[in-house]
């Protein structure tokens, strides 16, 4: 995804001398940053007091993902974080991509808005769409526990990546998931 300067991006450009044409290009641009700040303050508030409870952490999701005994699994689970997802480093997501593939319905609900924070900073290495866009028999299962709030911070998500010209190859899978899955409730 592509980087917008923010407001105090452009206050730094001007201090650093940047010529007016550099400065006008980013200025230009200003509406869509505002846009993903928009985005991500909704990811941000929907999921603000979810925790992990009993579900599926990170690291635990990647010991399902080597087939580990459950011993090995539990000492995954460890380092697991289980109360504030905003404490979930974006090397560890990147670490522990597959770990979308093994979450419970509690596991996907703590974990997916660090993944979609670390996708709109464009500090997520992997394909997050996926998750959200090739609905399968699953699907329910893995977002049952979303509430209102939270489908509509999706939804948000998914609508921003329609205005993103690098998703253009995903545009028709993104509205389907909009169309059958992450409708407005």
């Amino acid at each position: 995804m592509k980087k917008y300067p923010s407001p105090d991006d452009i206050q730094a450009m001007r201090n650093k001398g940047y010529d007016l044409v550099t400065i006008v290009e980013a200025e230009e641009l200003l509406p869509r940053w505002q846009e993903l700040d928009q985005v991500k303050q909704k990811v941000s508030s929907a999921f603000a007091e979810v925790t992990l409870q009993e579900g599926i952490g990170l690291y635990e999701a990647q010991a399902i993902d080597d087939y580990a005994s459950q011993a090995e699994r539990l000492a995954y689970r460890t380092k697991d974080e289980k109360l504030n997802w905003q404490k979930i480093s974006v090397d560890d997501l990147n670490r522990c991509n597959s770990s979308l593939s093994f979450f419970d319905a509690q596991g996907m609900l703590f974990h997916l808005p660090a993944f979609l924070l670390a996708s709109l900073n464009d500090e997520y290495r992997f394909d997050l769409l996926f998750k959200l866009t090739r609905l399968d028999p699953h699907t329910d299962r893995k977002f049952s526990l979303f509430n209102t709030e939270q489908r509509s911070a999706v939804r948000s998500y998914l609508l921003f990546l329609l205005d993103e010209p690098d998703e253009v190859y995903h545009y028709p899978d993104i509205l389907d998931a909009l169309e059958q899955y992450w409708q407005e409730e």
